[in-house]
This record gives C-alpha cells, structure tokens and sequence, in this order.
C-alpha cells in the first residue's frame, strides 16, 4: 500500500540562523535504492521544508554494489565490456574509468545479483569474468585497476579470474580445470605467468575491509560461504578444497592466511598473487570522489544506508563519514530502512539525530516497497531539523535512545 505522506511540516517563521550547506552523502539502501536515488529523494523533501539550505551530492560505497555509480558521480566515465557472467553465461559489467584508473565491481560481474534468476550456484560459480574485465580496462589503457570486492557468488579462491586474465590452471589430464569450487578439485598444476605477463605495469588495488584469511574457520567458505548456498554440511569439504588449492596457488605460504585473501570467497586471494595492494573500499571511495573537499564545505552531513547495524561501524561508508566530519566538529543525522544501534552507540560513531524507515512505514515490507515517498517524508522532518535544530521533531527512530 502507497503510504499517504502528510504536508510538508511549516519551517517557523523566524528560524535560527540557518546551516547553510548541506552534504548528502549516504549509501545505497539495499534491494531498493542506489545512493543517488536516496540522494534524490531526502533532497526533494528537503527542498519543501527548507528551501534556504544548500545541498551538496555525494553517493558512497565501501567497495561493495554501489561502487562504480560512486565513480560515476564523482565525474569517471561510464564504460562497459562483455565477459562472463557466474554460471558461464554472457553479461554486460559497467565499470568506470577516471583518467587511467580504472573502477570495477566485482558484484556487477559475478555478484550474487548477478545470477540468472537468483538462483545461487555454490559449486559452479566463478570469477572468471571479472579476470576478463580487469583485462578489457587495461586494454583500454588504464594503468591502476580498482577492484571494488562484495557481494560475491563465487566461493573459487578467484581462480576463474586467474584464467580470464590467461593463467593455466590444470587438472591431471592437462586440461583446462572447470569453473567454480566444484572445478577447484581438480586442480593439479597452476602457471600464473600468463596472467603476469597481461597485468605488467598495471599497479592493482583490493578495495575491502574484510580481513578473513582464505581457510579456516574465519575462513571464505566457514564465514561467507553460507550466504552462496554452501550448507552447513558442506563447510569443512569446501574448506578443505580451498586448502588444497592453495598449497598449488601459494606454495611458499605467502598470502594464503594475508587479512583480506578470504574477500569475495578468495577473489581476494588471488588478487594478492598477482600483487594487488589491499585498501579499504570507503577510503577509495572516499577519494575518488573527494570527499574531503566537500565536507570542508559543508556546515551538516546526512549519511546512511539500508540498515544501520553492528556492521555498520566496522570500516562501512556512512561510519567512516560520520568520522571524517566529527573530526571537523560537523555534526552528523543519519537515515536508514532500520536501526538496530543504540543511542550510545550512534553517538559514539559521531551522530547526533537518525530517522529509520521501517518504524515510521510500520513494517519492513512498507518501508522497501515504498522507500521514495518515505524518504521524501524524513527529508521534510531533516529540514525542519536543519533550519531550528534545537526545537525540530524529535526524528522516528528509537527516540528514548537520542537526545
């Protein structure tokens, strides 16, 4: 059902000086909106109950879904390359190019969206196609390839995107493995030179925060595996698969247990083998959009992201923003689809006022099928607050938790 959103709240008449410029600058909100559509949304009821404010754009990512639209906002240029999709099927991946760096998504490629039909694939699923891609971009002539990892499928110790870069990856009848975990049994012999070769002079950077090793029971399959269909039975086999890839892919031991080599179900893994540097994906982010500039300019930050958990203060956008503005004594609100942090808690990560989706709407289902037009509600209440801070509304969510 369509909520009835009410009139805009009537800013007072002799407001408070007010902040006069304003940074939106949250996430995406997951399964329903991208971070410019939540953007465009909380700056249109905004707009209606303080019109006198000055709004700022900026999307962020963490490295996950979002990451290339992030690039994009920050003025790359849009690009977009055949490969393979997950399950051997052909798919256009977008990615950015920013002078002669290049920004790629691991989820736009071989991401769990990424399955036909959503239908997981735990033991077929591969890389692949992101080698591909990483190739295309350096094709094209970019010198530094950004590889934002989340939202895999694919539990194969990137192994597929070995082979998408010219890696010889054999099983014992000489031929070519097949994709996916289920193909990383039959490994026997590794050549990585190829793929060497194609990436010389390319300096290649692992954008995450994950810091799980690629086995053990912090490991891909014990910590992420689940969420790609591999069951609780399945576990220990896969893990003991990873394992015995491994001690071929990384002999001498010397990124197999690296903080990060389980990203992305070991994508990050093979990354390190070819040398990338890992950096975390709010930090490079953050640059190529500049954030920085921009929160000199402004006098408040808005941030969020479809659920402001436990998560969302281990190395996520919207607490690395909230912490790049306390340090400039800006101070932060917040808007998500649900909140499950504390009073104590948001004000520890530097937010003063947050607003949840699904208290207001009534339910989870309300809050995602109709997250525009609550958003452009909390966007009337964020003016309110904006221009009369001291007496604005007290915001919807967890009000006993919040001054």
């Amino acid at each position: 059902m369509t909520p009835t959103v009410p009139p805009a709240p009537r800013a007072p008449t002799t407001p408070r000086t007010p902040l006069a410029t304003v940074l939106l600058a949250p996430d995406k909100f997951k399964g329903t909106l991208s971070a410019t559509e939540v953007i465009d949304a909380l700056a249109r009821g905004i707009r209606e109950s303080a019109p006198q404010v000055e709004l700022l754009s900026c999307p962020i990512a963490d490295g996950g879904d979002g990451t290339v639209d992030a690039a994009l906002a920050a003025g790359a240029e849009l690009r977009s390359s055949m490969v393979t999709g997950p399950t051997g099927e052909p798919r256009t991946a977008r990615w950015a190019l920013s002078g002669r760096t290049a920004i790629l998504e691991l989820a736009e490629v071989v991401g769990l969206r990424a399955l036909p039909d959503g239908t997981l694939a735990p033991g077929a699923a591969s890389t692949r196609g992101l080698g591909e891609l990483i190739l295309a971009a350096v094709e094209t002539g970019a010198i530094t390839v950004v590889v934002g990892l989340g939202g895999s499928s694919s539990t194969d110790a990137g192994a597929g995107l070995l082979q998408g870069l010219g890696a010889r990856l054999r099983a014992a009848d000489g031929a070519d493995i097949a994709p996916g975990l289920d193909g990383l049994t039959a490994l026997v012999s590794a050549d990585l030179s190829p793929a060497l070769a194609a990436l010389e002079g390319v300096s290649l950077v692992a954008a995450s925060d994950v810091t799980n090793p690629l086995v053990g029971r912090d490991g891909a399959a014990a910590v992420y595996g689940p969420q790609k269909g591999i069951t609780p039975t399945e576990i220990d086999q896969a893990n003991g698969v990873l394992a015995a890839a491994a001690e071929i892919l990384d002999p001498d031991v010397t990124v197999r247990d690296a903080p990060g080599a389980g990203a992305a179900g070991g994508t990050g893994f093979a990354l390190f083998l070819l040398g990338a540097e890992q950096r975390s994906g709010a930090d490079v982010v953050f640059e190529l959009a500049d954030v920085d500039a921009l929160l000199d300019r402004a006098d408040v930050v808005i941030t969020g992201e479809g659920k402001l958990d436990e998560q969302t203060l281990h190395g996520k956008g919207p607490a690395e923003i909230a912490r790049r503005a306390r340090e400039r004594g800006l101070p932060v609100a917040a808007v998500a689809g649900a909140i499950t942090l504390g009073g104590d808690e948001l004000h520890a990560a530097g937010i003063v006022r947050a607003w949840d989706l699904t208290s207001r709407a009534g339910s989870v289902q309300d809050a995602m099928e109709n997250t525009v037009p609550w958003l452009i509600e909390v966007g009337r209440d964020l003016g309110v607050w904006l221009v009369n801070e001291p007496d604005a509304p007290e915001p919807s969510a967890r009000p006993e938790d919040l001054p």
